[in-house]
């Protein structure tokens, strides 16, 4: 039965992946329930493979198992399920049906389920994050190393709190993103290189395996080494839940990082700070109502992704709990962790088309940065006053800039006209006085630092 795209249940399918045909084509080879169903199916060939490979079964029956596992679907698998309850026995027995009776003996020969299921999620997750996940986070990162780059000159006034603090550039502001994303890129690439399958049998003690094969780990690696895998140190019907934890958190915290990221973008584009915005289309509209808005709506959905997925990483946590040698009790929820793969992948893909239009307003900036009339200069002011031997000096500037915001003169005005600092004013250099004058140039090493993360990440990603 086919279903109309809008008769789905879930955005995801009718508005974000489904609807998006290139994504689709991108996505869909690991993410989809046929991607499941191959993906499984292409465990069992591994043991076939294995099992010819040693002697068990003959070359034939492994070569017959291949070709039938390749003509598999996922509608007649659930279709078989449908009728005998059962996923994997139901993806063994359409196997089973396209083969001779000398090789039926061998589709699925000393496997229980979970040794195809796990080491298939595995697979895939591994695929799709070298394939996809990673390549399209490189993308983006490379578009806001540019937006970096651009902007390392650029002063910006530093916030904490939402107040205005010392002095950066716009580029040492988007540097902090470059970083954190090119940690959790690092992050993604190295868990998934390190998640595992099993092929250990129904409680991971070999049981079944262990007749055939003295040494039956030595077998497990060998079918794992099929599909480029390795196995968990140990295994009960399951793979240890932490390889899949580790991955999943990798995915979720990246996730994080781009939610902040876009939060940040969209708070400098309310209409009373206005130093940066998202490129407007021709056509498009802002406001139902307001036809003068230009709502920063790309941003705004970065985030709320974010808050639908991150709390499926509970679930995931969830997960680790399994009684004894194993239950069923995530066998359904594990089921939806390719939502959050696919989320993140549109969501980058948002994220990529956004920046690379984003634009910046210098002159908003420095009207920003001058707004608080260089009262940003009573940190460096109190430290050189401290350098230079005031005995209180972060009570004298506190005092002056309560004053300044009395009277509305500059800071500067009253550090120069104060008999008290006068004799450390004069023990300055021209370059520091300057600094208190002209807050704008005391911006530390934030150029240079821009530079140096984004040559860091460069280089450790091979962009």
């Amino acid at each position: 039965m086919q279903i109309d795209l809008y008769d789905c249940v879930s955005p995801l399918d009718f508005r974000y992946y489904g609807a998006d045909e290139r994504m689709r084509e991108r996505l869909g080879p690991y993410v989809s329930e046929r991607a499941r169903v191959a993906s499984e199916a292409q465990v069992e060939v591994a043991l076939a493979k294995v099992l010819a490979r040693r002697g068990i079964c003959p070359e034939s029956a492994a070569a017959e198992i291949e070709k039938a596992a390749g003509e598999v679907t996922a509608e007649e698998v659930a279709e078989e399920e449908a009728r005998i309850k059962h996923n994997i026995r139901a993806l063994v027995n359409c196997i089973r049906r396209r083969v001779r009776d000398d090789a039926k003996p061998y589709v699925h020969f000393t496997a229980t389920s979970f040794d195809i299921i796990d080491t298939a999620t595995a697979w895939r997750f591994k695929r799709v994050s070298a394939d996809v996940v990673v390549p399209d986070l490189k993308e983006l990162l490379r578009v806001l190393i540019d937006i970096t780059r651009r902007e390392k000159d650029t002063l910006q006034m530093g916030r904490t709190h939402g107040q205005h603090a010392v002095p950066i550039t716009f580029g040492f502001a988007m540097a902090e993103y470059v970083s954190r994303l090119g940690n959790r890129i690092q992050a993604i690439e190295t868990t998934a290189e390190s998640l595992r399958g099993k092929v250990s049998g129904a409680v991971g003690a070999y049981n079944a395996s262990a007749i055939f094969c003295e040494d039956a780990d030595a077998f497990e690696r060998e079918v794992l080494a099929e599909l480029s895998l390795e196995p968990s140190t140990h295994s009960t019907q399951i793979v240890e839940p932490e390889y899949v934890a580790d991955f999943v958190h990798a995915l979720i915290s990246c996730f994080g990082v781009l939610a902040n990221l876009a939060d940040d973008l969209r708070h400098l584009q309310r209409t009373e700070i206005a130093e940066v915005a998202e490129a407007f289309e021709k056509e498009q509209v802002g406001s139902s109502t307001m036809p003068h808005k230009r709502n920063p709506w790309n941003f705004e959905n970065v985030k709320s992704m974010w808050k639908k997925f991150m709390p499926q990483m509970v679930t995931v946590y969830c997960d680790q709990i399994s009684e004894h040698q194993r239950d069923l009790s995530n066998s359904c929820s594990q089921r939806f962790i390719p939502e959050i793969i696919t989320a993140l992948v549109c969501t980058v893909d948002r994220l990529r088309r956004v920046c690379s239009r984003l634009v910046t307003d210098e002159e908003a900036m420095q009207r920003n940065f001058d707004m608080t009339g260089g009262m940003v200069a009573a940190e460096p002011a109190y430290i050189l006053l401290a350098a230079y031997g005031h005995p209180d000096a972060h009570e004298a500037m506190r005092q002056l800039t309560l004053e300044a915001q009395r009277s509305g003169k500059a800071l500067w005005e009253l550090i120069s006209t104060s008999e008290e600092l006068a004799p450390y004013l004069e023990r300055m250099t021209p370059r520091q006085r300057d600094m208190l004058r002209d807050p704008a140039s005391y911006c530390g090493l934030a150029v240079e630092k821009t530079e140096k993360v984004c040559e860091h990440w460069e280089q450790a990603l091979g962009l």
